[in-house]
């Protein structure tokens, strides 16, 4: 069992800019951190377009597939509740010792693949619960 960590943060370099941040702490020294560039109604990235395809590699589901077209459509009903994120980058930190995380987030023929978003459906100051695009739900507790 590991615990997992997910945070809305504003990017150290630039005020302006979201980033939503995943870490995977291993133990207390070796975690893993995977940052993707965000974007909402009230910060919106340019860059960050809808994703054009579910996912499938060569037919198949290895990843996961994503919902995409109508079936991706925002709640009207529900504005300013989705999160959009293309993972950038992220590293493994092994006690100070930080090597790169193994996967091509930046590579124009995966950048659609690196594409998603979260729809919040529920939020309090303790409680977040979050609809992914693949169609998982993430339970979150802020931390004491």
């Amino acid at each position: 069992k590991f615990d997992i960590f997910q945070d809305i943060v504003f990017a150290e370099n630039d005020p302006e800019s979201l980033l939503v941040r995943q870490i995977v702490k291993f133990s207390d020294t070796n975690e893993l951190c995977v940052d993707a560039l965000a974007s909402t109604s009230a910060y919106p990235l340019e860059e960050l377009t809808d994703r054009e395809r579910t996912g499938k590699i060569l037919g198949l589901n290895i990843l996961g597939v994503s919902m995409v077209g109508d079936e991706a459509e925002e709640d009207e009903a529900r504005p300013d509740s989705r999160v959009r994120f293309v993972f950038d980058e992220g590293r493994f930190d092994f006690g100070g010792f930080t090597i790169p995380y193994p996967v091509p987030f930046r590579n124009p023929l995966f950048r659609d693949a690196v594409k998603g978003w979260i729809d919040i459906t529920y939020l309090s100051d303790r409680i977040r619960i979050s609809k992914g695009n693949k169609g998982t739900t993430f339970i979150l507790k802020k931390e004491d």
